[in-house]
């Protein structure tokens, strides 16, 4: 029997498109979120400054439609990896499917929509005990509860542990990413050189991004289904 230190590295980093089969709508893809609202209005700390009550009618409204969302075979596929491989997943993605899913090792870069935070103190996290937040809920030092997301503008605090991870993977897959927002995007580059990379997406990328990747462009259940039994052939 493997003891988990024997076990091959296999990073994970999954983007919108990782969640969409199951229901949730990509930012940036037509009849995304965007569409419906501006990002001034609903992701920047002055937004927040400006209309707490609308940023949290927006947050709120996400948060329902995560919890009635089921995680999709990709999830699933994910998290039945980790009976072969050390599998460590980080995510752009603010639901938890993965979790939910069975992923034991979830690094959220931009937070979890299923908690709340002080507006004073990053370090006062709560969960989310009745499915949303309302103007007037108050941390234990008497500051609003806002969303535990990471807004446009903000510094994304798990950055440095995400590069120390993918830094030691054997194995890199990154799906359902556009690799257009950064800092995040930039993860693939911390790789070790000699990590073999693959990336899950049906879109159409630079070849200057596709360097030394292998390509599947496949959506994120079917691709991760071809790769699974790859990866297990080997």
């Amino acid at each position: 029997m493997f003891i988990l230190s024997s076990l091959k590295k296999i990073v994970v980093f999954t983007g919108a498109g990782m969640s969409a089969e199951s229901g949730l709508k990509t930012f940036r893809d037509s009849n995304g979120l965007w569409e419906e609202y501006r990002i001034e209005d609903v992701a920047t700390p002055e937004a927040w400054q400006n209309n707490k009550a609308h940023v949290l009618r927006f947050y709120n409204e996400r948060l329902k439609q995560v919890i009635e969302a089921k995680p999709n075979q990709g999830h699933l596929i994910l998290a039945e990896l980790q009976k072969h491989f050390d599998v460590q997943i980080i995510t752009q993605n603010i639901d938890d499917l993965h979790e939910r899913a069975g992923s034991k090792k979830v690094l959220h870069l931009h937070g979890l929509i299923t908690k709340m935070r002080s507006s004073i103190d990053e370090n006062l996290i709560y969960p989310i005990k009745k499915q949303k937040i309302e103007v007037g809920d108050l941390c234990e030092k008497g500051s609003q509860l806002r969303p535990h997301i990471v807004w446009f503008g903000e510094m994304v605090p798990e950055m440095d542990n995400a590069m120390s991870i993918v830094a030691e993977a054997d194995i890199f897959i990154t799906v359902g990413t556009s690799l257009v927002v950064y800092p995040a995007a930039g993860l693939i580059y911390h790789t070790n050189p000699m990590a073999k990379k693959y990336l899950v997406d049906p879109g159409n990328f630079e070849a200057s991004v596709l360097q030394s990747i292998n390509h599947i462009k496949k959506t994120a259940s079917q691709g991760l289904d071809e790769l699974k039994k790859l990866l297990l052939s080997k």
